[in-house]
């Protein structure tokens, strides 16, 4: 197969994303005429359909679904080659894509990382976070997509490897008029009585609920289902249930004072989080000094 064209990929994403080949070209500045013909040349090239066509518009094939997931990760890629350029020559001199889990960014990295920037040895290098999922973020790093993860280390990351970073401690949040606001440490189970404020089903917080629960044997029930942490706590201050959150992030965000932090007693509760990496010997020098800086602040003194 002759090598794809970038610039007719971004066109098919465009039709795909809008449905509709005039809206697609009115994002692109090119007539409908010659994006239909872009996408037929396509199509012949990669021996597939890969749009039907309606009277309201048009809808990628199997095959066109199949095209669209690579697009974007070739496009993503394209992007970040160029923006790397760019800030190389703007005088930065190493660049590091940090994939980070919510838990992670809401927590201890990025105060790391503004200490590893603000030494004067990194002063030319530059760090991207970008938030996502445990498991999203593995397949990222097995797949060559960026060069270091931060993720709970309970993850599958076989294929990987890791250092040992930071940790946290889950709780349940609760308003301080609740009944088990008098607790000083509590179980899953006791909080099962009560309705949630949960995160997404694919968040590591959600999945070692359910795994908890499935074990005890009873289901949580949520009221409530937002995509931050932040959002969970405003959630609980309206009374709308109670949250299982890193007791951490509730003491830096300061709604510890409008609420009540009740440690879990679960063995689970206690998390640890990993660096990963798919060989420490293939990191580019900026991307070695960072995970380095990360795994020393994370190390127990004394």
């Amino acid at each position: 197969m002759p090598d794809l064209d970038l610039t007719t990929l971004r066109l098919f994403v465009a039709v795909c994303d809008h449905r509709n080949m005039a809206r697609a070209g009115q994002q692109e500045h090119l007539g409908p005429s010659a994006i239909s013909k872009r996408l037929a040349q396509l199509e012949a090239q990669v021996h597939a359909p890969l749009l039907e066509r309606h009277r309201r518009g048009v809808v990628p094939t199997a095959a066109g679904e199949i095209l669209l997931e690579h697009a974007r990760a070739m496009l993503a890629t394209a992007d970040r080659v160029a923006r790397d350029m760019s800030a190389w020559r703007h005088g930065v001199k190493g660049q590091v894509r940090v994939l980070a889990s919510v838990s992670s960014i809401s927590q201890h990295l990025p105060d790391d990382i503004a200490a590893f920037l603000q030494q004067p040895a990194h002063a030319q290098i530059r760090v991207d976070i970008e938030e996502r999922t445990s498991a999203s973020l593995v397949q990222a790093l097995r797949e060559g997509l960026a060069p270091v993860g931060v993720c709970w280390d309970a993850a599958d990351l076989e294929g990987l490897q890791t250092l040992p970073y930071r940790g946290d401690q889950l709780a349940v949040a609760v308003p301080r008029g609740h009944p088990m606001a008098r607790l000083k440490r509590c179980s899953l189970a006791q909080t099962l009585a009560h309705d949630h404020v949960g995160l997404p089903a694919n968040t590591a917080v959600h999945t070692l609920l359910a795994r908890a629960a499935a074990i005890i044997g009873r289901p949580i029930y949520y009221r409530a289902v937002v995509s931050t942490f932040d959002a969970s706590l405003r959630c609980v201050q309206a009374g709308l249930g109670v949250a299982v959150v890193p007791r951490e992030i509730v003491e830096r965000s300061g709604a510890g004072e409008r609420l009540r932090v009740v440690p879990l007693s679960d063995d689970w509760a206690q998390r640890r989080f990993a660096i990963c990496f798919r060989n420490a010997a293939q990191l580019s020098p900026a991307a070695r000094l960072l995970t380095e800086h990360l795994a020393a602040v994370a190390r127990p003194r004394g």
